[in-house]
This record gives C-alpha cells, structure tokens and sequence, in this order.
C-alpha cells in the first residue's frame, strides 16, 4: 500500500501526517524541525512512501535537501497554492495543514516548486552577506564625512584605502576628535 506524508514546518516542530492511498489517516506525530529527526519517523520499514510533501518557506529548502539525500521522494509545493488548498478547512492548526498536505499528495493536486542546491544557496549567503558588508561599511564612511563637517573639516574624493589616512591627516590637531 503506497503512503503519502504532509509535512507543516515550524520553527521548532514539524506536524507529519502520513495517509495511505484510500486517504486514510495512517499516523500523525510532531517532530522536532530538523532533517534527522524526520528521517527517523519516516525511515519506518513498514512505509511504502510514494510522496512527501512539504509547503515552500524558509526551512523548507534546507529540509528539503537533507530528505532528498536520503532518497525520500520530497516534492516543495507553492505557498499560494497550499492556502487555496487548506482555505476550506474550518480550523487553522498545524495537524490540520499537514493533513491536508498530505491529501493534495495524495490525490496529485499541487504545483512543485523548484529548490535551489546547497551550492547554489551557499553561494547567494554570501553574496547577500558582502553586500550587507558593502552597504554597512559606505554608510560608515558617509557617517564620518558627514560628523567631520559638523567641525568645517572637508574629506573630499578619496578612495577607500587613503580614507582612513586622510581622515587622521583631517583630526591630527584636535584631540578631542581623534581617540
């Protein structure tokens, strides 16, 4: 008998349910957010699992590749489409979602979406952190352009690597600005 697991991700738990193919409700369990922990509910010989579906969010990608490298059949489904999907059910809890998750597997009913690789997602980590770095470090240069004008001292054009020689050149005679 083929099984089909709804996964609703949180922070710190996940609610699984796990339907057979009649849309039975053959298991319901809350996991700790983590790959690892899930994998030990879900590595359960007795389960023929045919899909696991989990709604696309910020742990969803990280999730995502830990249950794919074990040779789970992990699908990340749309947002949007999950909340039209769950809209009809009257109360909102996580046990629900994940019901209803694991019922659009079973019935075929969702769009996949696509997940970066870890390589990939490594990669924009630290293109997005050099450029919080970038920002932070001009905001920096413009904060002490802007402190030294206050005293009628003029950086001007300077670039980066003169910047904190001339700003020393600029305060040399006031004690009270260089510390």
């Amino acid at each position: 008998m083929k099984h089909f697991i709804g996964l609703d991700v949180a922070v710190k738990e996940t609610a699984v349910c796990i339907v057979d193919e009649s849309g039975r409700i053959c298991r319901e369990v809350r996991v700790v957010s983590h790959s690892d922990d899930l994998l030990a509910v879900l590595k359960d010989p007795a389960l023929n699992i045919e899909r696991v579906g989990l709604e696309a969010g910020p742990l969803s990608q990280w999730l995502f590749e830990g249950l794919a490298c074990a040779g789970l059949p992990v699908i990340c489904i749309e947002t949007r489409h999950v909340k039209a999907f769950l809209k009809a059910q009257p109360n909102k809890t996580d046990r629900n979602d994940a019901r209803g998750i694991a019922q659009m597997m079973r019935v075929n009913l969702y769009r996949p979406v696509h997940v970066k690789t870890l390589t990939s997602q490594k990669r924009r980590a630290l293109l997005t952190a050099r450029k919080l770095l970038q920002g932070k470090a001009i905001a920096i240069e413009n904060d002490i352009r802007g402190l030294l004008r206050n005293f009628g001292l003029k950086v001007g054009v300077v670039g980066t690597v003169k910047f904190e020689e001339r700003i020393c050149e600029l305060v040399e005679g006031m004690p009270d600005l260089y510390s």
